[in-house]
């Protein structure tokens, strides 16, 4: 067990810079990985169970979101009695992963930490292919994922060893942190590497054991981390990588008597599923299980009359059309102050379709067509720009003071910011 006098020295945390893209450099370097990347299309991609690598005859594949015939890798497709055998193993590597000690485990961290910075540009890369990410948003989730091994590691070097508790005369206490067990990784597609190595690296850290199953969208990406974890020290045996569809292989690992916990981040949906699932004790299983779920959900911005409306309206836009607003911290609606909303709305230094309805519609189309037509109106399928045949494109959409059903979209309202 560490303790204060025997834990590693290490830096204090610091977030990973972001890549600069303007750079000219930095452009051809990612350039350079697109190219390496596309090179490796249509790999096949094992499950690893008990450290064995596994192969089935069923496949998935995980396709280009902006050229769906593009095909980045292919998968295998467990069987519930693969999911099952995933558990069992990942149950048994606990007994010897547990007693590794917290230093080593966080020098696995660290490496996968550095290992990712030397190839920060080919997980670049990837993300853009699976995820259908912008560089620089690709970047920040690669940039994350290298900032969860860092902290996480250093975490665990705080918590490793005996803790402070409030002293008792004539008593003798400590408290120390124990691993659980077998844990369940669930991710989404939407950060396809940070989120996904976060609660993964977390759980084996603190000594637990995984069954990793990805996102069906982002499988590559997940699929490519697990090798940078190996090779980082990671144990085959305590990291199982299993992929295949989430209604039989999730409900699977969710249920197993052996699952200790679940982590998940993904749909409200789904997530209640969990929760509900988990909640019910199965023949054999010995403790009440544990769930992580972060569910889906959007955020409001208020904006008041002290504001800059021109900023107000670029962070606005920025956040909710940040990635095509599929993330949960994306801006779904903005509550404007009445005393400048309708300059707020008729802001035009932003282009982005407007929705309204009936005559105030067509009146704000006659300023906008005289006044260069920066913003348009239109529907959600006439505003996409430039396209590949079949890709999965969708305009933005801005609806004043109305609800609409294309998306991504923003709603504002008018109302008194007291």
């Amino acid at each position: 067990m560490a303790t204060a006098e025997t834990k590693p020295h290490v830096s204090e945390f610091v977030n990973e810079p972001f890549l600069d893209f303007s750079r000219p450099e930095n452009r051809k370097r990612m350039e350079e990985a697109l190219k390496k990347v596309a090179g490796e299309f249509g790999r096949e991609y094992p499950m690893y169970i008990g450290g064995h690598k596994v192969i089935t005859t069923g496949k998935k594949t995980s396709t280009n979101p902006s050229h769906p015939s593009q095909v980045i890798g292919v998968f295998q497709s467990a069987s519930v009695e693969q999911a099952n055998q995933a558990v069992e193993s990942a149950a048994k590597a606990f007994e010897s992963w547990k007693r590794v000690p917290a230093e080593q485990r966080v020098q696995c961290l660290f490496r996968a930490a550095q290992i990712l910075r030397e190839r920060k540009y080919e997980m670049n890369a990837l993300i853009v292919y699976e995820a259908g990410k912008t560089w620089p948003e690709a970047d920040a989730d690669t940039a994350e994922t290298i900032d969860f091994l860092e902290f996480y590691g250093r975490e665990m070097l705080r918590l490793a060893g005996p803790q402070k508790v409030v002293p008792m005369k004539g008593e003798k206490n400590y408290l120390v942190y124990i691993p659980l067990g077998v844990g369940v990784v669930i991710p989404p597609w939407n950060f396809p590497a940070a989120i996904m190595a976060g609660m993964t690296m977390a759980s084996l850290v603190t000594g637990n054991t995984v069954v990793l199953k990805p996102a069906g969208d982002t499988m590559t990406v997940a699929a490519k981390f697990v090798e940078i974890a190996y090779e980082a020290g990671i144990s085959k045996e305590a990291l199982n990588f299993v992929t295949g569809a989430g209604a039989t292989v999730g409900d699977t690992l969710v249920q197993h008597p052996k699952t200790r916990y679940i982590a998940f981040t993904g749909s409200k949906e789904v997530g209640l599923r969990i929760s509900e699932l988990a909640g019910k004790t199965v023949p054999g299983q010995m403790w009440i299980k544990r769930t992580v779920l972060e569910m889906g959900g959007k955020d409001s911005i208020i904006v008041d009359e002290e504001a800059d409306i021109e900023s107000a309206v670029e962070g606005v836009v920025q956040s909710a059309f940040g990635y095509q607003g599929q993330k949960c911290s994306a801006c779904s609606r903005a509550i404007v102050s009445q005393k400048i909303y309708d300059n707020f709305v008729e802001c035009d230094d932003h282009d982005f379709g407007v929705h309204r309805s009936g005559k105030e519609r067509r009146e704000a189309g006659a300023r906008r067509r005289s006044r260069a037509g920066r913003w348009l109106l239109c529907a959600a399928d006439d505003y996409c720009g430039r396209r590949s045949e079949g890709a999965h494109f969708a305009g933005r959409n801005f609806w004043a003071g109305a609800c609409g059903d294309q998306g991504p979209r923003l709603r504002s309202r008018a109302g008194d910011c007291q």
